[in-house]
């Protein structure tokens, strides 16, 4: 039998399981792999079609009586930041963020492994090893980079990777329209920093500087207060029945 490798991807269907967002309510997804020459150009499709990725995977709820998840993309060329979203970039001002790779390091898991044990205990991810966590980071198959945020102290000079006190992490897909955070964790001693806050304004100001006009956060689970603060980046676009649609002061307004 002669066998025909085929360009489409194929999708498959988990079974159903409880929803770590809404009580009483089980998830379902749709996966594909995404593997091979096209898998860049494949993410790009699937992450503006609602998809997120885990490592070579791309995913997307597909639950039978609940549609709360909805995909989130800030309109970075447009973002104006408030005046509390000021403070934080103001409080943060010490951190230098660079761009690297997708390469993990001890370092790295070390932060990861303490964030976890601080903000996540009882998640899914509770368990990960350092073999796990390299694999979140190397398992790719698109253009993916690390973005590592360091703090500048009296005694530090800041010339590359490795200097300076590692304080958060961000592993980002760099797409054709837009910047995709796919996870991000920090030193849960700083949490008056408000680190989450200030990695996505880093980057929409990075979006912002390569001329990108989108930074994908994955899903708002209407219901659900942890997602909550997606919804004060604004003007965003959500993923409905029509397509991508404003979603900010305007749309709200009308």
């Amino acid at each position: 039998m002669t066998h025909h490798p085929t360009q489409s991807p194929q999708f498959f269907l988990t079974a159903p399981s409880p929803c770590p967002y809404l009580e009483g309510q089980f998830e379902r997804k749709v996966f594909t792999h995404l593997v091979g020459d096209k898998a860049p150009e494949m993410n790009d499709l699937l992450t503006q079609g609602g998809f997120r990725r885990s490592q070579n995977i791309a995913y997307r709820p597909a639950c039978e009586t609940c549609r709360a998840c909805v995909s989130v993309r800030i309109l970075a060329q447009e973002f104006t930041a408030s005046r509390n979203m000021k403070r934080v970039i103001q409080h943060n001002s010490d951190l230098i963020g660079a761009m690297h790779d997708a390469q993990p390091s001890t370092e790295q898991y070390s932060l990861f492994r303490s964030y976890l044990d601080a903000r996540h205990r009882r998640g899914g991810m509770s368990d990960m090893t350092v073999l796990d966590y390299a694999m979140m980071v190397e398992d790719t198959h698109v253009d993916t980079k690390v973005i590592e945020y360091r703090r500048r102290g009296p005694d530090s000079f800041i010339t590359g990777k490795g200097q300076g006190e590692l304080i958060a992490v961000a592993l980002t897909d760099k797409m054709a329209d837009g910047l995709s955070m796919v996870y991000s964790y920090f030193n849960p001693d700083f949490e008056d920093r408000s680190l989450g806050t200030f990695m996505i304004l880093d980057h929409i100001a990075r979006a912002r500087a390569m001329g990108l006009p989108h930074v994908y956060l994955g899903y708002w689970v209407n219901g659900s207060r942890k997602m909550n603060y997606k919804m004060r980046f604004m003007p965003q676009e959500h993923l409905g029945p029509k397509g991508w649609e404003r979603y900010g002061h305007e749309a709200v307004s009308r």
